[in-house]
């Protein structure tokens, strides 16, 4: 429905600065539409006060009909729809039919109309992505991580900040692609390549698991399991492969023989 939710997870385990939580009580921070309303739900019990009450205002800000259209979904977490029940608020009975498919877009959003990293490129700028990004705050970033470009992407999934690499594998605009060129870097934390290896809609591509696989940065037990997934012409090479940890190209080339003594 809504896509792999990385930041949420981020949310979750309590790993989040004041700052960022306080941006995403806001709205600001605004991912996929069932993304920000759990951020926004799960900061209700956030210790700071002041970031409780924020997030409830955005909630009740939240357009009635749109919220009550969204809640219609066949897909929404039954825990979602109760707490917006003990809140007055259900689902459509029946949802309009000119409803759109794609979740993608927020519920609310509080970002400025005149934001910069609004749109998804700025061709025109004369400053380089890198050169941009490199005068931005910890804030910035993060908008920019779920809002930015796709080379904007590319430089922030190798960010040292964790959650920063979180809002870009949560932002909408992330193609399977772009999954698949991460999945080959190996200048990107082993969190990144352990989130998207625990992804399952990407994992679907064979190209994503191959990429996987091939990076020394993977988690070995990660590639073991995958390595197991993989064609007889892909193995042959994971196992002459010098690039990859010795126990996975060893298990390669015992899966090889194995298969040469059978024929």
């Amino acid at each position: 429905m809504s896509g792999p939710t990385p930041l949420l997870d981020f949310f979750k385990r309590g790993e989040v600065a004041r700052d960022a939580r306080l941006l995403a009580a806001q709205g600001v921070i605004a991912p996929r539409a069932l993304e920000q309303l759990a951020i926004l739900v799960l900061l209700l019990d956030d210790p700071d006060p002041e970031i409780r009450r924020t997030a409830d205002d955005t909630l009740s800000r939240i357009p009635r009909e749109a919220l009550r259209n969204f809640l219609a979904r066949s897909d929404i977490p039954i825990g979602l729809r109760e707490f917006f029940a003990d809140r007055g608020v259900f689902p459509n009975l029946v949802p309009p039919i000119d409803m759109p498919e794609d979740l993608d877009l927020p519920l609310i959003e509080t970002a400025a109309e005149d934001d910069p990293l609004a749109s998804e490129e700025d061709e025109g700028d004369r400053t380089s992505a890198v050169q941009q990004l490199a005068g931005m705050s910890f804030t910035d970033r993060l908008k920019t991580a779920v809002k930015g470009s796709r080379e904007m992407r590319a430089i922030l999934i190798r960010d040292t900040n964790k959650m920063i690499a979180s809002a870009v594998l949560s932002s909408p605009k992330v193609s399977e692609q772009e999954i698949e060129s991460f999945a080959r870097m190996h200048n990107v934390s082993e969190d990144v390549l352990r989130t998207i290896g625990n992804t399952r809609s990407w994992i679907k591509s064979y190209n994503i698991m191959v990429a996987l696989t091939k990076n020394p940065k993977t988690p070995i037990t990660m590639s073991m399991n995958f390595m197991a997934r993989l064609n007889d012409r892909d193995v042959a090479r994971l196992s002459v492969d010098r690039n990859v940890p010795d126990p996975l190209r060893i298990a390669a080339r015992k899966k090889v023989v194995a298969a040469t003594s059978r024929k």
